[in-house]
């Protein structure tokens, strides 16, 4: 499993919460405490909002802890919304194509998580991609074929029942294969405005993920950044926390979407 993290909210710099605290996303890629796999050294990557109209973007396959550029870069972007990913590959090889978040205009996304069994159901999910979107296929992870199939079937004007949509869609294509292994889904998704952070699986194991107000904003992360597990949250499993800058987060259940959206 990958471990990621997410901020909404005043600007700040990177490193605040990828480098520097005891626990950092750095840290976690070196000895996570909550995934399968301690060590997450497969690759890493960055995305932020700055000034342009698409998010900036820095993929690497190297692992994050032993990449300088990366804690030069951390110490000198600063963004009031963020995406960065540590990546313990289950699904594609060691490659910077493969490596989160994706981006596609101004939408980002990136993943941790699972489609259990996806080399017998990927003919499947890839044919929910439309001619449009599968053009920017550019590696072979699960997690990409997910988001690529999320902007194909749109996400407006609601990308909460879009992602129940898909996840309710892809759970039902592995059962028609006969999969037993599960879906088990992380994941956050932005226009740069706003922030959403999904935690949902087809079993009773959803990932871990966490939130917390923070230096005027929300942060979410697959684990705590440091030891005051007081201040963070769960998000809860099934559900789907909204997060905007200077407004109040929200939590909405996705089970209780698909069901309304069936």
């Amino acid at each position: 499993m990958c471990r990621w993290l997410a901020y909404v909210g005043e600007p700040t710099f990177l490193d605040d919460f990828v480098s520097t605290p005891e626990h950092s996303l750095v840290a976690q890629a070196l000895h996570s405490e909550e995934a399968a796999h301690a060590t997450q050294g497969d690759g890493f990557g960055l995305g932020w909002y700055g000034e342009r109209d698409v998010p900036g973007l820095y993929r690497e396959v190297r692992p994050a802890w032993s990449d300088d550029n990366l804690l030069n870069l951390c110490q000198q972007v600063r963004a009031h919304l963020f995406f960065a990913h540590v990546r313990a590959a289950t699904e594609g090889a060691v490659a910077r194509a493969n490596c989160h978040p994706f981006v596609n205009g101004r939408i980002m996304f990136m993943h941790n998580g699972q489609i259990g069994g996806f080399t017998k159901v990927r003919r499947q999910i890839e044919a929910l991609i439309n001619d449009e979107f599968y053009a920017h296929r550019a590696g072979a992870t699960d997690s990409e074929a997910l988001f690529l199939a999320l902007l194909s079937q749109g996400l407006l004007p609601d990308p909460v029942t879009a992602m129940a949509r898909l996840l309710d869609t892809a759970a039902r294509l592995m059962r028609l294969a006969g999969l037993d292994e599960p879906l088990r889904f992380t994941s956050a998704l932005s226009d740069g405005e706003t922030l959403y952070a999904f935690r949902w699986a087809s079993d009773d194991h959803a990932p871990s993920l966490y939130w917390r107000e923070a230096a005027g904003g929300v942060l979410i992360a697959s684990e705590p950044l440091d030891l005051a597990r007081e201040h963070w949250r769960e998000v809860p499993k099934g559900c789907v926390l909204i997060a905007r800058h200077g407004a109040p987060c929200q939590i909405r259940c996705l089970n209780a979407v698909m069901r309304a959206a069936a």
